[in-house]
């Protein structure tokens, strides 16, 4: 008689995991209870999904969470949200976290994120997990949450804006979409968290869209793929490489398709991404489906690097002879800058940092008590720029357009357009570069040229790009001073030596 033959159990496949996965290590953590508590709502994850849940709910000997901060970099439908909610729920039901504030950068993006949960709270009140009277929905006023009426603990849904940060600290604060999430709001949530006990924020993003963008998640990257910090989760999925060389990636290897997409052949088909592969252009499908990121674009774009900025710190400079005075308001008119270049005795350029102070109301007298003072060759304003609208109120007070400008009379106002600025800016990176002018290494200053981007004019020019998270005004207005004297100075007749300060 033939003998039956019966196949072994097969092993389990392998748990995806990211191309760079860096975390401390643990051995106590909470995540096993939050993926039983989703799957009682029907949110069932999948173990690269619960993976991450674990490292996310990781506890240290005090109890505390030892990531501070996590992020999740993988590309859509790969179930980035349905970590983020089972670490929501947990957070609501479990942990007994008071204020929890899932943000994204769209409303349309929040109000669908509330309308998910919202279904999973109710799975759970139908098989009995929670009693229906204790929870409380919000969904008025533009307003979306959900809060725990035994226990006082709340659940906000927030688009974020320019101005958030502020808004929404919380005990757990969720970045969605993070590539779209500034430095401003950074500053504005980090000394906020500082108050909580046990304080963790999760970011969950697909690469920055442009390499002049996503600042924080460029930031994260440098600490999370060096390993050291000790507080951090990092996790990429994204193959490696970057936007600017795919030639070195081949886009129709199905083996990184899947190494970048756990989802794929559970809620993703090869069939569908081989439809985007023929429907999107090579770097739209780098970007969108295999996580490769934009090469960075630092800060300044490069036109100045700060080790050449630092070697032309001489904190004695001082300049010999006439100025240029120039001004320059934020986008916001939070705060306002008025710099000058001089000419040292050595020949050099002499870029100051004159004040800097919040708001606009204070600049019109300032200025007038300047040109008092210094008796400025020019005074400067860019005619395209927020600081235009205090021409009219100089004028009134005597700074006024020259009536001749073959022959401008001292401290007269020069107004600049954009060809002006595009030449600003060509004639203070020469300058830089050439090493042929020096500057006090003024933390306001040196901070705006750090933060600085460029922008495009619209004859291909380029300028300095005000609208970003970094108060540039310092840096345009001494750019602007610097043109107004190599372009100015020269016309003006003596009146006598300006004041010496």
């Amino acid at each position: 008689m033939a003998l039956s033959r019966t196949s072994p159990p097969e092993s389990p496949p392998p748990v995806p995991r990211p191309r760079v996965n860096s975390h401390p290590p643990y051995t106590v953590t909470l995540g096993p209870m939050a993926g039983e508590l989703a799957a009682k709502a029907g949110l069932v994850l999948d173990p690269s999904q619960q993976e991450s849940l674990d490292v996310w709910c990781a506890v240290g000997g005090t109890g505390r969470w030892l990531c501070f901060e996590c992020v999740e970099m993988l590309s859509r439908q790969n179930g980035k949200g349905s970590i983020l909610e089972a670490r929501v729920l947990a957070g609501f039901l479990l942990f007994g976290e008071e204020m929890i504030v899932w943000t994204a950068h769209q409303y349309k993006t929040a109000l669908e994120l509330f309308l998910r949960l919202k279904r999973l709270i109710k799975r759970l009140i139908e098989v009995g997990e929670i009693e229906p009277s204790t929870v409380k929905e919000i969904n008025s006023h533009g307003e979306q949450g959900f809060e725990r009426l035994d226990t006082g603990q709340r659940i906000k849904f927030i688009a974020r804006s320019k101005d958030s940060g502020r808004g929404f600290s919380g005990d757990l604060v969720i970045i969605d979409e993070a590539y779209a999430y500034t430095d401003q709001m950074q500053e504005a949530l980090m000394p906020t968290m500082s108050a909580r006990p046990n304080p963790q924020i999760i970011y969950a993003s697909s690469p920055p869209l442009t390499g002049d963008t996503g600042e924080i998640l460029y930031a994260l990257r440098e600490r999370g793929e060096a390993g050291a910090d000790p507080a951090l989760c990092w996790r990429d999925w994204g193959v490696a490489g970057d936007l600017d060389n795919l030639d070195k990636v081949d886009l129709d290897d199905r083996a990184l398709w899947h190494a970048a997409n756990p989802a794929l052949g559970r809620r993703i088909s090869e069939e569908h991404v081989a439809r985007e592969r023929r429907a999107l252009g090579n770097v739209g499908f780098a970007r969108e489906r295999l996580g490769i990121w934009p090469v960075e674009v630092k800060a300044g774009n490069g036109v100045i690097d700060m080790d050449l900025w630092g070697a032309l710190t001489d904190v004695k400079s001082k300049r010999a002879g006439d100025i240029a005075i120039a001004v320059d308001i934020t986008p916001e008119r939070d705060r306002a800058a008025i710099s000058m270049r001089g000419t040292r005795e050595d020949g050099l350029a002499h870029w100051e940092l004159m004040d800097i102070r919040p708001g606009t109301e204070w600049v019109v007298d300032r200025l007038v008590g300047m040109k008092a003072r210094h008796n400025p060759a020019v005074i400067a304003i860019d005619g395209k720029g927020p600081a235009a609208s205090l021409i009219p109120a100089l004028a009134k007070r005597g700074i006024k357009v020259s009536e001749d400008k073959d022959q401008p009379q001292r401290g007269d106002l020069l107004i600049t357009g954009p060809q002006d600025m595009a030449d600003a800016f060509g004639m203070f990176v020469d300058a830089a570069k050439q090493k042929t002018g020096r500057h006090r290494d003024q933390p306001d200053l040196t901070s705006a040229l750090a933060g600085a981007k460029t922008r495009t004019l619209g004859d291909g020019g380029q300028a300095w790009g005000r609208k970003g998270s970094t108060n540039i005004a310092p840096l345009v207005a001494v750019t602007l001073a610097h043109y107004a004297y190599e372009t100015r100075a020269h016309l003006v007749a003596e009146d006598g030596p300006p004041n010496l300060w």
